[in-house]
């Protein structure tokens, strides 16, 4: 429809072909018929310069099709752990951070596999690639960053859970037979925190990101006035930075929002949720990256999964589910970042101080009943 001569030296390309000889013709192609005669190709189009049907009488008609990943493709990011787009290429780790750089540490990228490119962008591409590869080949030693989870054997209860959920294979399962705990390599683990917020057993820590620090920044939010703020767990790569985008901005919203930052929405156990009602929270979101976008691969469908478990378990108690609201915003979306909270400033207003007891109330009730069963169990297992 368009000639669109985007890169380096493709403007004089188009120029010097024009010079040549070769007609270019801004329409759409219709109906191709074989010429029985001449046994070549007439091709009817639409000129849309003109507004008139043109026929082409060819030798060899060329078709440009849309390109579409390797159908293999599919095995290669199971045996690598790669994430993909939504269109099904592999999906970089950070697009203008680190473009060449698969979300799988020691995994790089190049081509036509991470998006169509023509020749010079694959080129440069897999120069960067190789350039990334020769640092960590040379490095000697590989640094982690110190957030990574750490497997607390004597609670573990053997159930393997934490190496279903880990989108790194970063944990060897355990033996129930052989009463071995699982595994954690540390060089592997990405610090999401999907593990700790599904193991029922609470037998792994996060570093940095310990229970107790978090449930301590639920505690000095929610000390004065509760009923008042907004409390939101917003994930590091996307739903925090799309805060940060909206306030760059200078876009305007509600001054009730409390942030309490985690890796990843995956972090965020449902004891944290229960935590901040039983504090007087009037409403909790959960903020994460779109699916397609997760910057750990899949660690976003716990998320799903744990906030479904979450909303059963308050209609049970009669707490309304729309309390808990989970939200995917992206780092570039601070526009429906301040939308969201400009939305839930008015829901929040829908919460009546009664609600909000009620709330507290059963949730205490709750967690006394989970305490006495811990005890009796202890009991049991001294007995």
């Amino acid at each position: 429809m368009d000639m669109r001569a985007f890169g380096k030296g493709f403007e004089d390309l188009y120029m010097r072909s024009k010079e040549e000889g070769v007609k270019y013709v801004r329409g759409i192609p219709g109906e191709v018929v074989e010429n029985p005669e001449l046994k070549n190709l007439i091709l009817t189009v639409e000129n849309t310069t003109t507004g008139k049907l043109e026929e082409h009488e060819l030798d060899m008609l060329v078709l440009a099709q849309g390109v579409i990943p390797r159908r293999d493709g599919d095995q290669i990011k199971k045996l690598l752990t790669l994430s993909t787009t939504s269109d099904g290429f592999i999906m970089e780790s950070h697009p203008k951070l680190k473009p060449v750089d698969a979300p799988t540490k020691g995994v790089y990228i190049a081509g036509c596999v991470e998006s169509p490119k023509d020749v010079k962008d694959s080129v440069t591409q897999a120069g960067a690639a190789a350039a990334r590869a020769s640092i960590l080949l040379n490095a000697g030693q590989t640094k982690i960053e110190a957030i990574t989870s750490h497997v607390v054997a004597e609670k573990c209860n053997f159930c393997g859970i934490c190496a279903q959920v880990c989108p790194y294979n970063a944990i060897i399962a355990p033996d129930r037979k052989a009463k071995k705990p699982p595994v954690l390599i540390q060089a592997a683990c990405a610090g999401c925190g999907a593990c700790a917020a599904e193991c029922a057993q609470d037998a792994i820590i996060m570093r940095h990101f310990r229970d107790e620090q978090i449930t301590a920044q639920i505690d000095a939010i929610l000390e004065v006035e509760p009923h008042k703020h907004l409390l939101t767990f917003a994930c590091n790569w996307c739903s925090y930075a799309g805060g940060d985008n909206a306030g760059t901005a200078r876009l305007q919203y509600p001054t009730t929002c409390r942030l309490i930052r985690t890796m990843c929405s995956g972090r965020v156990d449902d004891k944290f949720v229960i935590h901040a009602f039983r504090m007087g929270a009037p409403m909790v979101l959960v903020s994460g990256c779109h699916f397609s976008d997760c910057h750990y691969i899949d660690a976003v469908h716990w998320t799903q999964k744990r906030m479904d478990r979450l909303w059963t378990k308050l209609e049970k108690l009669e707490v309304r589910p729309d309390r808990l609201r989970l939200e995917w915003i992206s780092a570039a979306e601070g526009q429906k970042f301040a939308k969201v909270m400009r939305e839930l400033e008015k829901a929040l207003a829908t919460v009546t101080t009664d609600e909000i007891e009620h709330t507290m109330k059963v949730l205490a009730e709750e967690e006394t009943k989970r305490e006495e069963k811990i005890a009796k169990r202890t009991v049991g297992v001294g007995a």
